[in-house]
């Protein structure tokens, strides 16, 4: 991890095209200015932490059910097949 010192109103800039800009400071609030590119996504990291663990849970489920299909599926034809 690279740590800088920054002062309010003074920026850096990752990758050419993305500026970072101390806003202001309180406390141990800081204020922060990001311009980017509307392609580049931004998003605090406890949106992205509750993202992952919201998709892990889906594929979790999803699992599961993939899990019971072949059940569920042989239950119905034996039920198709009493029908007859």
């Amino acid at each position: 991890m690279l740590v800088l010192v920054r002062k309010c109103d003074e920026s850096i800039v990752i990758g050419g095209d993305i500026v970072v800009t101390i806003l202001g400071v309180d406390g141990d609030r800081i204020k922060l200015g990001i311009n980017a590119p509307r392609e580049i996504s931004i998003l605090r990291q406890e949106l992205c932490d509750e993202v992952v663990s919201q998709n892990r849970a889906a594929v979790e489920s999803s699992s599961g059910i993939r899990r019971i299909l072949p059940t569920v599926k042989d239950k119905l034809t034996i039920a198709k097949a009493s029908e007859a």
